[in-house]
């Protein structure tokens, strides 16, 4: 496991060297590649992260927005992720990037992961930036313990790049992002905070299977070195 540790006294102080870390690496990828592709996590944790992004001054207009995982919910859902990064993130500056959402009004979730994968195909890989959260119990995307996909989900080797996830601890059925499209990506941020996300993660650093703990997946096959940022 390669893991770089970044310690903020505070949730502001994180969002704003995170924010700018983001901005330089979204930049970077525009002057290489004419544009640049970030996938963001949902939940209350980033909250401040997007509004500190949304300020940022780069060339949004070069910028694709996408989603780790989302609830197989509607964008006017309060649970909906898509929802939380309009609210956040797509605003002032951060306006001009384009976005790309997992969920769409299908039947069910495995006919919606389809479509979700044929819009991230669609987009420039490896991704620039993918900022990932983790759960108490080790999760992170929609890779749950338990989940009724999460071999499959987790697997190096896999070739999809969105899946259905149905597990206990996940609430709605979930649309997630796939190791293999996380793992490559140019810069991998694990974004926590609080003493017990910090003990979790700590846990997960032991030897110990994947399926128990999900995080120890990326950590594990991560193509480059996993980015901890935390703040207490």
């Amino acid at each position: 496991m390669a893991v770089e540790w970044h310690d903020f006294a505070s949730s502001r102080d994180l969002a704003e060297a995170l924010s700018a870390q983001i901005a330089a690496c979204l930049t970077d990828g525009i002057k290489a590649n004419g544009q640049a592709v970030l996938a963001v996590s949902g939940g209350t944790t980033p909250i401040a992260l997007f509004e500190a992004l949304s300020q940022q001054d780069i060339d949004w207009s070069g910028v694709t927005v996408t989603l780790v995982d989302e609830r197989f919910v509607s964008p006017e859902s309060e649970r909906s992720n898509e929802r939380l990064v309009h609210t956040h993130l797509l605003k002032d500056n951060a306006a001009q990037a384009k976005f790309v959402g997992l969920y769409n009004p299908a039947l069910v979730a495995e006919t919606a992961a389809i479509a979700a994968a044929n819009r991230i195909d669609a987009l420039s890989r490896p991704f620039d930036v993918v900022v990932l959260g983790m759960g108490t119990d080790g999760h992170t995307a929609s890779f749950f313990p338990g989940g009724d996909r999460l071999d499959q989900a987790i697997d190096p080797e896999s070739k999809a790049l969105v899946l259905p996830m149905l597990a206990e601890g996940a609430g709605e059925p979930r649309l997630t992002l796939t190791l293999p499209v996380i793992a490559e990506a140019r810069f991998i941020v694990l974004h926590i905070e609080g003493a017990a996300k910090r003990e979790v993660l700590a846990r997960a650093m032991q030897e110990g299977e994947e399926t128990e703990m999900p995080i120890r997946a990326v950590l594990n096959h991560a193509q480059t070195p996993v980015h901890v940022f935390w703040a207490n």
